[in-house]
């Protein structure tokens, strides 16, 4: 669900304190001390080539919110959802660009003279979900889920859970904005947004929004990760911009989500990579930028090689678009091949910091054994630690969408 319609429809960090065991009577922190220092495998920032704008053919209106299906076989969409009646469509495919428009996904449309029903997604089991303002605010779960088949979907409820926030206080309110279900089913992406619904302190847009993931209890109920903060804390930049429309690769490596800046209604398609599927995201890259024509919702195919989203094209109307991702170049793999070192390890007065390629800016963070941020620069190449206790600390260099990690001793 996008920024406007809402208000027209309604009028692991790593810890090393934790080393306390010991081998075979060294202890582990010391034991730590002779690892290689290298850089382990990580995420390259993902880049797509020119878009492509995708035909529904029958289909001659707006399209917004895309949503592939796993198997690539059905594209999900919605109509215009910046006033009046909102309501889910399905396309079936043709080839990468062409979609043979079906028609409303029975068993989601609201009879209501004014409704709103957006936001499809789907897990591989064809459990389907979409955000819904039916019985808002008197019903505070705005989250929605059926059982989709043959272009019906079945045994509709609403999604219950902690990571609903059931605040109504006239004329502010939290509804779910955005959420998609993870292609496993196991997780939830979601966005809780906080409107003004008189349209006088919030000028259309959600005064609040942002990011977090729920796991799965059963097929109707959801409960917020209590790493979800965490996960997402380089994402949910609230004091800058309006966060919502996440959706997450099948590995769990990728987060792709859109971003508003505040004061401004330009918008930017952004991804986030992290190392392992239960770690943090990393600062957002932004991927398509595009003033005036409103670029929002990606979604990804299942191989991550298709992005679908949708923008205005150049008659005004919302059209759903098509980019391939770019291969990995030589000098990508040639970056990962490169070394970063901090050396002298231990040390007592500074550390001197190698990079891949002094070329790049970086980013350099310390922490404490007790997980606390004590030290961060950029592109500098030497940190002073003299001034820090004896001990160990945890140490992580970003460049180049490359995030390298090791255990550090001062002396």
């Amino acid at each position: 669900m996008r920024i406007l319609s809402v208000m027209i429809q309604l009028n692991k960090r790593w810890n090393p304190s934790q080393l306390t065991v010991r081998l075979t009577g060294i202890s582990i922190v010391t034991f730590l001390l002779f690892l290689p220092i290298h850089a382990s495998f990580s995420q390259i920032i993902p880049t797509f080539g020119p878009e492509k704008k995708v035909t529904l053919l029958g289909w001659q209106s707006d399209a917004m919110e895309p949503f592939i299906s796993t198997d690539g076989t059905t594209l999900f969409f919605n109509s215009l959802n910046s006033g009046g009646n909102t309501n889910l469509h399905y396309a079936s495919f043709i080839n990468d660009s062409t979609f043979q428009w079906e028609g409303i996904v029975n068993g989601t449309f609201d009879p209501a003279s004014s409704h709103l029903d957006g936001v499809p997604s789907m897990d591989s089991a064809g459990n389907f979900y979409w955000v819904s303002l039916r019985g808002y605010p008197t019903f505070p779960d705005n989250l929605h889920r059926g059982k989709f088949a043959g272009g019906q979907v079945t045994q509709v409820n609403r999604v219950h859970g902690n990571f609903n926030i059931p605040v109504f206080s006239s004329p502010f309110g939290w509804l779910i904005m955005d959420a998609a279900i993870t292609p496993k089913g196991n997780q939830l992406l979601y966005c809780n947004s906080l409107f003004d619904f008189s349209n006088n302190v919030c000028n259309g847009i959600p005064c609040q929004s942002i990011l977090g993931m729920a796991e799965k209890t059963n097929d109707s109920t959801f409960m917020k990760m209590g790493s979800s903060d965490s996960v997402f804390s380089e994402v949910n930049d609230t004091a800058s911009y309006i966060i919502y429309a996440p959706q997450l690769t099948r590995d769990g490596l990728e987060l792709y989500f859109t971003r508003l800046l505040k004061g401004s209604f330009n918008t930017e398609i952004c991804v986030s990579v992290r190392n392992q599927a239960a770690g943090k995201f990393g600062s957002p890259s932004v991927i398509w930028s595009n003033p005036g024509f409103v670029p929002e919702a990606a979604s990804l195919s299942l191989d991550k090689q298709k992005l679908y989203y949708h923008q205005k094209d150049n008659s005004g109307q919302y059209k759903i678009w098509l980019r391939y991702r770019s291969p990995l170049t030589a000098s990508d793999e040639t970056f990962r091949q490169k070394r970063f070192r901090v050396f002298p390890n231990p040390s007592s007065d500074r550390l001197l910091i190698e990079v891949p390629d002094s070329r790049l800016p970086f980013t350099v963070r310390m922490y404490s054994s007790t997980g606390q941020l004590v030290y961060q620069s950029a592109n500098e190449f030497t940190v002073p630690i003299g001034r820090f206790p004896s001990g160990v600390y945890h140490f992580s260099i970003v460049q180049n969408g490359e995030h390298w990690n090791s255990i550090l001793m001062k002396e």
